[in-house]
């Protein structure tokens, strides 16, 4: 049997799991799908086309599901996709997608969002990622698996974070980062590789050596950025290196941080 405090507000349509808690003063829409085992603590706000997964928990203060901030939105139909598992903890606001950007912001399964962190429009978050205290995710931003992103920083619209990368607390990252790659300053640069994830993840010795390797001769190749990468595609028999030059090479028309 679900428990509603009776002082929550939910709106005729909304589908809750009969698993589902929905704690004091939330409040859900008419289009929101709360799957087996979400919690909602008190005073959680959920609206729009939102479908929040299995054993995710909501934090109090939250406001999920609310419509894009983007003057460019004109009330179309959009949504935001929640995966399972996933902490959200107070004050985090995340917003549904746009039209012009395929109408869904995706987040995926056992993440963290500490408080007061923001997911913009039409972002994709992967797996495993961790969102620090304050940091914002700008529109149209892709974030892979097992990221780490520090707190107080900012991930500029259309930017992709590859798997495995850590952004440094009050960091501004406005171009591409390679995955296991580690950016940190106020503007941000790539300053080396996220060995401690990488550690912690049981990568072989030898794939972090390749790793290294293959981030030095990106750093200090000959040629441009691209042709050292397509260089080191064609020579490399790591997979962790491969995934790197499959990254770089993707056409996506943004710049990358490159190593200083």
């Amino acid at each position: 049997m679900m428990a509603i405090h009776p002082s929550a507000v939910i709106e005729d349509g909304a589908q809750i799991d009969p698993s589902a808690s929905v704690g004091p003063f939330c409040v859900v829409g008419a289009q929101v799908v709360l799957g087996a085992d979400v919690v909602l603590k008190s005073h959680v706000v959920i609206s729009g086309q939102t479908i929040v997964g299995e054993g995710t928990v909501i934090f109090s203060f939250a406001v999920i599901g609310e419509i894009p901030q983007d003057l460019k939105f004109k009330g179309e139909a959009s949504r935001l996709e929640i995966g399972k598992r996933n902490r959200i903890r107070e004050h985090v606001t995340m917003n549904c997608g746009t039209e012009g950007g395929g109408g869904v912001t995706r987040v995926g399964d056992d993440n963290l969002f500490m408080a007061g962190c923001h997911i913009a429009h039409d972002a994709i978050i992967g797996n495993n990622v961790v969102v620090v205290n304050n940091a914002a995710v700008a529109g149209h931003c892709v974030i892979e698996d097992d990221v780490i992103l520090g707190g107080l920083s900012g991930i500029h619209q259309w930017v992709r974070v590859g798997r495995g990368a850590i952004i440094g607390a009050v960091t501004m990252v406005t171009n591409d980062v390679i995955p296991y790659g580690l950016v940190q300053a106020p503007r941000g640069h790539l300053d080396g590789l996220n060995l401690v994830g990488l550690k912690r993840r049981g990568v072989s010795r030898g794939d972090i050596t390749a790793l290294r390797a293959a981030f030095q001769m990106l750093a200090q190749g000959e040629g441009t950025f691209h042709e050292r990468a397509e260089r080191l595609g064609a020579e490399t028999s790591s997979e962790y290196v491969s995934e790197i030059v499959d990254f770089v090479l993707a056409d996506t028309g943004r710049h990358f941080l490159t190593p200083k």
